[in-house]
């Protein structure tokens, strides 16, 4: 992957978060929660990865 290529796919997953964040605390989620979401959501994506094996 070329380089400009690579960062700007860093910069819109940053400009991702940050947008989440900046909207879950507008609504007004707790930060532990969406914490706390995020990684039930990244322990679903990873046993999801192995069970396709």
């Amino acid at each position: 992957m070329p380089l400009p290529h690579f960062l700007l796919l860093l910069i819109a997953v940053v400009a991702a978060a940050a947008l989440t964040i900046w909207v879950a605390s507008a609504v007004g989620v707790p930060l532990l929660v969406m914490a706390l979401l995020m990684l039930m959501a990244a322990g679903i994506a990873h046993l999801a990865m192995h069970l396709d094996r």
